[in-house]
Formats: C-alpha cells, sequence, structure tokens
C-alpha cells in the first residue's frame, strides 16, 4: 500500500496540532486558576476618560453605590437613576446632584469637597455606560491609542 506525500504530510500536521493541544492545556488550565471570582479579566476595553471615570467611582461613590453602581440599602442604583426615565435622566442633573450632594439624604457636597468638574464628568461617563449597558461589571481594560 502506497500512501501519498499529501497524505503524510497531513497526517504531520493533525499529529503536531494533537500535541500542542496537550502540551497547551496544562498551561491554560494553570492561568485559569490564577483567576479567581476576585480577579477576573476585564471583559470591556474603554477610553482613558472612562477608565479614570470607574477609578473615581470606586474611590468616591462605591462606599455608599455599591460596587458596579448597583446601589445598596441606603443609596440608588445608578444604573437605573441615568435611564431615561430615571430621576436622573440627563448628565446635567447628574453633575448639579453630585456637586451640591443630598444633605437630607446624606449624600455630601463633592464640590464643596473638592472634587471638580472634569473629575464628575468622567464620573458621569463611567456610570452612564454602565446604564445605557455599554460595559459589564467588574474592572475594565483601557484602550491603547495608537
Amino acid at each position: 500500500m502506497r500512501t501519498s506525500i499529501s497524505t503524510v504530510l497531513h497526517q504531520l500536521l493533525l499529529g503536531s496540532a494533537v500535541m500542542l493541544g496537550i502540551f497547551a492545556l496544562p498551561r491554560r488550565a494553570a492561568a485559569q486558576e490564577l483567576r479567581d471570582q476576585w480577579h477576573q479579566a476585564p471583559r470591556d476595553t474603554v477610553s482613558q476618560d472612562i477608565y479614570d471615570g470607574w477609578k473615581q467611582f470606586n474611590l468616591n461613590c462605591a462606599r455608599c453605590h455599591g460596587e458596579d453602581a448597583l446601589g445598596t440599602s441606603f443609596a440608588p442604583h445608578l444604573i437605573v437613576s441615568l435611564k431615561p426615565d430615571g430621576p436622573i435622566p440627563t448628565k446635567e442633573l447628574f453633575i448639579q446632584t453630585v456637586c451640591a450632594g443630598r444633605p437630607a439624604k446624606g449624600m455630601p457636597s463633592w464640590c464643596a469637597l473638592g472634587m471638580e468638574l472634569p473629575t464628575i464628568e468622567k464620573i458621569y461617563g463611567y456610570v452612564k455606560a454602565r446604564s445605557d449597558a455599554k460595559m459589564a461589571p467588574g474592572r475594565p481594560a483601557v484602550k491603547r491609542e495608537g
């Protein structure tokens, strides 16, 4: 029985692919073992401004409004609040609310505490992206320019 050279090459190529898969599998499994529920890879790649908004939200807002802007027992769910039919449907109202605060509800005036307008705009960008379902929960990655 005689086999053609293309059949032999095909079998060699298939065998090599199987071997590569076998050797790559333990590395992949080891890489997944490094990830736990608290250290997941970013699901979204965002601009530097949105990433900065995510950071500022987590530094200043998340303790009351919850991780990923999902709300808590004493502060509203901002994803719902920024919907078109929510209580804060516009960027201007968001900035006004953050800057002036809601002292009757326990929210401080962030402008009086030194937060500047560009920072509030970045936080709005992050929360609006979450509200518009353009971002998943969790830490995003920064889109590299160029």
